[in-house]
């Protein structure tokens, strides 16, 4: 029984707040409604998120939009029905893959022991066409930062022995989905969990306010041209890979 309840485990590991329902929340709806648990890991604190034309960027105005942008996360959770969202709350824009970071991955893997995990690419798409707003540096430190955890470190013993020390034994991943990468090998049929998806995302009220329709119609078309590719009404892609 408690190897079947580790196996119905995902996690999704992103930089920010709302990163994870522009790339991968109806594949994480679908897995809910499959039963599987998900929690949601958001590695910065999402203080540089705030208007674009801000005068106050100051700690206290950061502070309220790292609380701002925090409630929201929580709210779109709520409507894809995950178990919880965890805050690591490194500074945003200054995410690094390194050491202390990947320290505080592999704590979760061990403590969640999830079978699934998605993250973002740490590599830039060159061969598409190029959007520099996709190529965030905080995305892709999180994507290397998460990867280094996953292998080898997560599963193994001699990586950061405090932790096996304060009961976290070594956990493997059996399954990584990446999300932007340069290439994709896996898609998910999200049809009927789009407009979960696209809930999910209006809950991120600070970040659409004024273009939230605009957001919208290029979501649904981006999803149904993914569709289209696969024959079903609406898709996600991924990099898929697999531990054996």
């Amino acid at each position: 029984m408690g190897e079947e309840i580790e196996k119905r485990r995902a996690m999704v590991i992103m930089a920010h707040p709302d990163d994870a329902e522009f790339r991968c929340a109806g594949t994480v709806a679908k897995w809910v409604r499959e039963g599987w648990d998900v929690w949601y890991v958001i590695c910065t604190d999402a203080g540089s998120g705030g208007p674009d034309e801000a005068t106050d960027v100051g700690p206290a105005a950061r502070q309220r939009v790292s609380e701002l942008r925090s409630k929201e996360q929580r709210a779109a959770g709520t409507i894809l029905g995950i178990r919880d969202v965890i805050f690591l709350n490194y500074r945003d824009g200054e995410l690094q893959p390194g050491l202390e970071f990947r320290r505080d991955i592999v704590r979760l893997l061990r403590t969640y022991r999830p079978e699934r995990v998605i993250c973002q690419s740490p590599d830039r798409a060159w061969t598409r066409p190029f959007s520099i707003g996709s190529a965030h540096p905080d995305h892709r430190a999180c994507g290397e930062g998460v990867i280094s955890a996953l292998y080898p470190a997560s599963q193994n013993p001699w990586d950061f022995p405090d932790l096996l020390t304060r009961g976290l034994k070594p956990h493997k991943v059996q399954e990584l989905y990446i999300v932007g990468a340069p290439a994709e090998n896996h898609w998910v049929d999200i049809s009927d969990t789009l407009d979960l998806k696209i809930e999910a995302l209006l809950a991120h009220t600070s970040q659409l306010a004024g273009h939230a329709g605009q957001v919208v119609q290029r979501v649904r078309k981006l999803h149904a041209a993914l569709g289209q590719k696969y024959g079903v009404a609406y898709a996600e892609e991924f990099y898929f890979a697999r531990q054996r």
